[in-house]
């Protein structure tokens, strides 16, 4: 596992605990490691869209697991991140249906519209795109998703009206 030198508050809320064990229930009692994922995706929704190794660690005993487990779960699966992330990070799907319909001539402009490379942040924080493997949408490409949510036969008009819709409040990245 890669070392870094990223810190996170935990915080497993008593709102975020009750949820956890919902998840957990829908599970045989000695079957908890079952939870794993959307436990996984309920602790970094709540924790700023990424998952320290202490936070990690904090799911791992949760479940009563091995950490390791955790990590070969978190490391394995691109949908969970290990650092900082932006607040929006636009994730492109970048396969086939997408790749011949332009997505490849849209993360270029991403680049250039929000002035960073792929992968990186922008300086305010916002925003971050990437790369992603087929997201399962092939008859809407090119297409990204942004939280939850999918976003279709995209165009540099409609990427340019996603960001001033993130800066102007009017998106929701979870269906919670």
């Amino acid at each position: 596992m890669e070392k870094n030198n990223y810190t996170q508050q935990i915080n497993i809320t008593d709102e975020l605990m009750t949820r956890i064990n919902e998840l957990i229930s829908h599970y045989p009692a000695d079957k908890k490691k079952s939870a794993l994922i959307p436990v996984l995706h309920e602790v970094q929704d709540a924790h700023e869209n990424w998952l320290s190794i202490e936070l990690q660690n904090k799911v791992a005993e949760i479940l009563e697991i091995k950490p390791i487990e955790v990590y070969e779960v978190v490391t394995f699966y691109t949908m969970f991140n290990t650092k900082p992330v932006a607040k929006f990070m636009f994730e492109f799907c970048r396969t086939s249906c997408c790749a011949t319909r332009g997505v490849e001539d849209l993360m270029d402009y991403a680049s250039e519209k929000l002035g960073v490379k792929e992968g990186e942040i922008t300086s305010d924080g916002l925003f971050q795109f990437v790369g992603v493997e087929c997201l399962g949408a092939c008859g809407y490409a090119p297409m990204l998703q942004l939280g939850d949510f999918y976003h279709e036969k995209l165009s540099k008009e409609k990427f340019d009206q996603l960001i001033d819709e993130c800066k102007a409040g009017k998106i929701t990245l979870h269906d919670k």
